[in-house]
């Protein structure tokens, strides 16, 4: 879940490396490091803390100076985060330095064979191990870095993306990944190594992905040359046009990435069904499902599999598919699904849903999969990354660049894609009448406008905010389709915040979470009018009889919640399938509004990243 980035070619490395470094700092930021070569050796200088602690640290210790450099901002697995632990790191020699983003499973074992034939070690990582296991191996073996790595990479178990470089051969980097994503910009006379493109979108629009279980030499006025780890076969790199652009990842006006975000979700889900919905013709037009149509028909189940706010939208589409199309549905947290021997079938058809498109364990849960014979449907966001190239099919969110690390646009956007998919499985299939239909796809279509309504709560809810934002316990209610809905909210406010919160069916309140309703329990209920309203209502007056503090998400006009709750947050009409559309969006709001009130750090919070590239 690190990031890391690289340049080699005709400008001057350090700012490159700086910037790219902040862009990534999504992926992790409890340490950073720069290491430079100006020419004559390598300059290097790392820290605890963000990439502006080492900005600050670094102008003062080195030069920076220097046409090839590396850099890394860190999300701590083996060693604590401090100075030592931080990368780069240096081999014994100080001749070569890598960047590593991944696990060494069996660092453990390398390093005490290493420690056998003299080598040292400063730093508790996996990561230093590595480096000395390249350098040991280029000195017996008497080889160049290129072939060093390849031999080293066949001797680990884990997880990587590396770039190493050697300073005797400063014209070169080499880079190469399993599990974790790297992509090369290709410029003119000048390439760029990174965990994505962000880094480099100003510079070029072409990239190279390497693939699992390749390698790249990257030479200064040569080019790139690709290899696999495994046999040295020659691969033909494959030259992509990116259709990232700058603004995307810049915060346009707004405080915070989550804030801008949150914001962005009228587009992005109107892009994410642009070409795909056609209202006036009545048709769902998305090539993988068209392509697959077979595969869905005849399908026995659907397991869908995801991690996080992604396994949150495989749940409401649960409820989709079951309702719409009458397919039997399973949703499994990818990261037990993988360990845990599952039944699969080659008739079952299994969604992975992933924002990132790198999720480890759900890449493991599709491999799983596949071996077992299952067709595998991708749902993701980022065009190019690991999940898009290993399903069967897929289809893109469309999301746009997600850099906050508390996702928000991503969960809509997913829910938009799998009730596309839903309606239109459920047409084909004769499940859902023509006028129930068309309904759906009008009410779909203004389903931006209506997000965009929702937001205009944003002043009443930071209100709410202020009132509750020194409490220590949130519990959050839904029912159907709001049930996951609830659960996403309380992980917002819990990844952000750091306010103990959990969601729960309304229905099950009784079964144990009404022993914590007090006069200083708050509790979030989502009680739209459509779907188990009466129900819900009851629920709440169960909470009212205990004194509980009730914040309401109700439909516009609503007036039999107002009467009872707190606080009530309107959201517009619609169908009871869409409202987690719209239900989500004063929940995002909320955890927003009180974790700035904290002076949190909304688009950093402590111990996560955006990307979950490790187990």
């Amino acid at each position: 879940m690190c990031g890391i980035v690289g340049y080699i070619g005709h400008r001057e490395a350090y700012p490159i490396i700086l910037k790219g470094l902040k862009r990534l700092e999504y992926r992790g930021y409890d340490s950073a490091g720069i290491a430079l070569y100006d020419g004559t050796d390598i300059k290097l200088s790392k820290t605890k803390g963000k990439v502006a602690d080492l900005e600050t640290k670094l102008e003062q210790e080195i030069s920076t100076s220097g046409s090839l450099g590396i850099g890394h901002t860190r999300w701590a697995t083996h060693g604590v985060p401090n100075d030592v632990n931080s990368h780069p790191h240096y081999s014994n020699s100080g001749d070569l330095v890598i960047i590593h983003n991944g696990i060494i499973e069996n660092y453990e074992s390398l390093k005490k064979e290493l420690i056998k034939r003299g080598y040292t070690f400063k730093s508790d990582t996996d990561t230093e191990v590595l480096v000395n296991l390249i350098e040991d191996v280029k000195k017996n073996e008497n080889t160049k870095l290129g072939k060093a790595v390849q031999i080293a990479l066949n001797q680990v178990v884990g997880a990587y993306a590396i770039a190493v470089f050697d300073k005797n051969k400063p014209n070169e980097i080499v880079v190469a990944r399993l599990g974790s994503p790297l992509a090369i910009g290709i410029g003119e006379d000048e390439f760029f190594i990174a965990s994505d493109a962000s880094p480099f979108i100003e510079y070029t629009k072409n990239a190279i992905y390497l693939e699992d279980e390749e390698m790249a030499v990257v030479r200064r006025h040569k080019g790139v040359k690709i290899r696999k780890i495994k046999d040295d076969s020659l691969v033909d790199p494959y030259v992509q046009a990116l259709k990232l652009n700058l603004e995307q990842i810049e915060k346009g006006g707004y405080d915070h990435f989550m804030l801008k975000e949150i914001y962005e979700q009228p587009n992005a889900i109107l892009d994410t069904f642009r070409g795909r919905l056609l209202t006036n013709e009545a048709i769902i037009k998305m090539a993988g499902v068209e392509d697959n149509m077979k595969k869905f028909l005849n399908a026995n189940r659907i397991i869908v599999v995801a991690c996080g706010t992604s396994w949150h939208a495989g749940l409401v589409s649960e409820y989709i598919f079951e309702d719409l199309a009458r397919i039997p549905v399973e949703v499994e947290y990818a990261s037990e699904f993988r360990y845990r021997n599952p039944i699969i079938t080659e008739n079952d058809v299994v969604i992975a849903i992933s924002q990132s498109g790198e999720t480890a364990d759900t890449l493991a849960a599709i491999k799983l999969a596949k071996s077992k014979g299952a067709f595998v449907f991708g749902v993701c966001n980022v065009v190019g990354s690991s999940i898009a190239r290993e399903t069967h099919a897929g289809a893109y969110t469309h999301a746009g660049p997600e850099i906050g690390v508390a996702s928000t646009k991503a969960f809509t956007t997913q829910i938009t894609v799998l009730t596309l998919i839903a309606l239109r499985l459920a047409r084909a299939k004769g499940t859902i009448s023509s006028s129930d239909y068309r309904h759906h796809l009008i009410e779909l279509e203004l389903i931006p406008a209506k997000v965009k309504k929702a937001l205009e709560s944003d002043a009443y809810v930071k209100t709410v905010a202020a009132i509750y934002k020194d409490v220590h316990n949130f519990l959050y209610l839904g029912r159907g389709y709001n049930f996951p809905v609830a659960l996403e909210g309380a992980l917002k406010l819990k990844e952000i915040s750091y306010i103990h919160a959990e969601g729960y069916p309304a229905a099950e309140m009784k079964h144990g979470p009404i022993a914590l309703i007090d006069e200083n329990m708050p509790i979030v209920v989502i009680a739209t009018k459509k779907g188990h309203y009466e129900k819900v209502v009851s629920n709440i007056q169960e909470i009212k009889s205990r004194k509980g503090k009730i914040i309401g998400i109700v439909t516009e006009g609503d007036q039999q919640v107002k009467a009872l709750a707190d606080h009530v947050i309107e959201v517009p009409e619609t169908i009871e399938s869409l409202t987690p559309l719209l239900t989500t969006i004063p929940l995002q709001l909320l955890s927003y509004h009180i974790a700035l009130m904290l002076g949190k750090n909304v688009d950093q919070p402590r111990n996560l990243a955006k990307a979950v590239t490790v187990e």
